[in-house]
């Protein structure tokens, strides 16, 4: 029960931080709040007083709410895991409703499957739709860098440069098309214009592959 309600509490603030994208610097109604969530304004009001109490919330009545720095932080990341998770959903075989899932995935993703995932989808700037990514907090931001230094997306690595494949995000058809070519271990050299060299073939890959390959810089 209680990580049910740890889970409308992130709701609230992830919604909240969607103000704050709007605009930075004006307070919230809570019946403006009620209605982007689809419950009653009494809920709502019951709900920010909560996180009021709690140091996420600065509420005046009356006037609205706005987040407090850990407010705003909180926020940001819920939002942050929620856009990588639509990002992990477009790249794999996945037909279903893309937003609803993501809801729900995000809950899940702790600080080291954030740190997992951003390094293995090349540390996405952008959503499916193309709203911006939050950035980081500062400690994740911190543990990103020292794994992106070490791990990369296909596309990214430098021609004349080698990388050992360490994640797919692909289809079986595709992987199976290449075989023992493209597999986890296998060592790609990039020769630029989309070419790599794979075990002495040479295999070309548009950016949609390239993109999903993420390889162990050498």
């Amino acid at each position: 029960m209680a990580g049910h309600f740890q889970e409308f509490e992130d709701e609230y603030l992830e919604t909240m931080y969607e103000f704050y994208e709007s605009d930075p610097h004006s307070r919230v109604r809570t019946g403006d709040l009620a209605q982007r969530l689809g419950v009653s304004p009494a809920s709502a009001t019951e709900m920010i007083q909560r996180l009021s109490v709690k140091g996420f919330i600065d509420y005046v009545r009356y006037k609205g709410a706005q987040l407090t720095e850990s407010g705003l932080i909180h926020g940001r990341t819920m939002k942050r895991r929620h856009r990588l998770a639509e990002v992990l959903l477009e790249r794999i075989p996945f037909n279903g409703n893309t937003h609803e899932t993501a809801c729900r995935l995000e809950h899940a993703i702790d600080d080291d499957l954030e740190v997992a995932l951003t390094v293995l989808l090349g540390d996405p700037e952008l959503d499916p739709s193309g709203r911006e990514i939050p950035q980081p907090s500062e400690h994740i931001g911190d543990r990103i860098l020292s794994r992106v230094s070490e791990h990369t997306s296909l596309s990214l690595l430098p021609t004349g440069n080698e990388g050992t494949v360490v994640g797919l995000l692909l289809s079986e058809e595709s992987i199976n098309l290449f075989g023992e070519h493209l597999a986890i271990g296998s060592v790609l050299k990039s020769l630029g214009t989309s070419k790599y060299q794979a075990n002495g073939l040479i295999i070309e890959l548009d950016s949609d592959l390239s993109d999903s390959i993420i390889v162990r810089s050498h």
